[in-house]
């Protein structure tokens, strides 16, 4: 008899299990999907400026406050070295390079015309010297040299450079060299330039040591160099990023400046003279400041939930928000959120880091998404034995 009172216990406690994580993991997910509406931009202010193209970001959110002409193909000059940074820092962050490795100058960087730090073939410079050599002063034969470091040649790192624009989903930026001296197929817009700073900001953040540099020395203290980017000095949070100048391309300025909590980038594409590229910036971002914030939503690491899933009778899954969500608003502005959280169809092995859902958050008054997170586990759940399951049983018969 007692067995077959387990037997039918048995059979009760899988479907439990079962329908008890079927109905937690899609309760909310229909409603996730259909009451959000992703919003791209916030409103556009009007400007009367000189440039040919321009554009504000904010990097967090990712959001583009202004935009003009951002999708013309335009020659970037020195610009195109943020590209280059970013591989470079990559290459920092992974481990391939330390700042206290070497690179030597080659035949050919050493020819490379345009800004340069005379930077002689066979000369050493640590890759902390040559990121000042590139970041202050724009150093062409020493982007030339680290680009033969990491590619194994010029050539070869340009084809990284437009594979990692492929990976960003630039769809107007196609590089013929690493430096940004005009050339045929070298093309890059106001869009693609400040979805390529962002990704540098925001994942490799000690590059803003370097381009926040107003002045500073190589060679012992004998080689001065002076940052080109004047609203390093001249605006107040300013952080860097990149000026670039040809003949062709005109003055092209990537400005970042942080100011509390609030970071800004603004892109200025071929303006008539370098004076006016920098008050054009200097507009862009004072007008970031004097209008927006930047508010977080939640946090990350947050621990949300805790609960069972199917395939296991003794644990609970305990699951954490992945990322912090933010959202760009206007100053003064205060938002009310909704969670909306949705599963995926949970079931044991489940590994720690594991993606199991998503969390969204929706303006309450508007129904607009403000923004999403993964949620992860945070523990390990192995998948039940029968045993464990007959044991779970019996200590329920028995009230062990």
């Amino acid at each position: 008899m007692k067995k077959i009172i387990i037997s039918i216990l048995l059979i009760i406690v899988l479907n439990v299990n079962y329908v008890f994580s079927v109905s937690y993991l899609y309760d909310t997910k229909d409603k996730f999907e259909s009451s959000i509406s992703s919003v791209e931009t916030v409103a556009s202010p009007e400007f009367n400026f000189e440039s040919e193209a321009q554009l504000l970001m904010e990097p967090i959110t990712g959001e583009i406050i202004y935009a003009n002409n951002e999708e013309e193909e335009l020659l970037p000059a020195s610009v195109t070295k943020i590209m280059t940074l970013l591989l470079i820092m990559e290459q920092i962050d992974s481990g391939v390079l330390t700042y206290s490795d070497t690179v030597t100058c080659s035949k050919n960087a050493s020819e490379m015309g345009g800004s340069q730090i005379w930077f002689k073939e066979g000369e050493v410079l640590t890759i902390d010297e040559a990121l000042k050599a590139i970041c202050v002063v724009s150093a062409n034969d020493v982007t030339v040299a680290m680009a033969e470091l990491i590619g194994g040649s010029e050539d070869n790192f340009v084809n990284m450079m437009n594979a990692k624009a492929k990976e960003l989903g630039l769809t107007h930026t196609h590089y013929a060299n690493c430096h940004g001296i005009d050339e045929d197929g070298h093309y890059t817009c106001a869009k693609d330039i400040a979805i390529i700073a962002r990704e540098l900001i925001n994942k490799h953040p000690n590059i803003l040591k370097y381009t926040s540099i107003w002045m500073d020395s190589l060679r012992g203290g004998e080689f001065g160099l002076n940052s080109t980017n004047k609203l390093i000095r001249f605006y107040d949070g300013a952080t860097g990023l990149k000026t670039g100048y040809t003949s062709n391309a005109k003055y092209n300025l990537v400005g970042t400046a942080t100011r509390g909590e609030n970071t800004f980038i603004s892109v200025i594409l071929k303006a008539p003279s370098s004076d006016i590229r920098l008050s054009e910036t200097k507009q862009l971002l004072d007008y970031a400041f004097l209008n927006y914030d930047v508010k977080k939503i939640c946090s990350s690491e947050t621990i949300l939930d805790e609960f069972s899933v199917n395939k296991n009778i003794n644990e609970k899954l305990k699951v954490k928000i992945a990322d912090a969500v933010y959202k760009l608003v206007q100053k003064g502005e205060n938002i009310e959120s909704e969670e909306v959280i949705s599963y995926e169809e949970l079931k044991a092995p489940i590994e720690i880091g594991q993606v199991v859902g998503k969390i969204g958050y929706i303006n309450k008054e508007t129904n607009e998404k403000i923004g999403e997170s993964n949620l992860v586990a945070i523990n390990k759940i192995e998948k039940s034995k029968i045993m464990d399951y007959i044991m779970y049983v019996f200590r329920k018969v028995f009230q062990i």
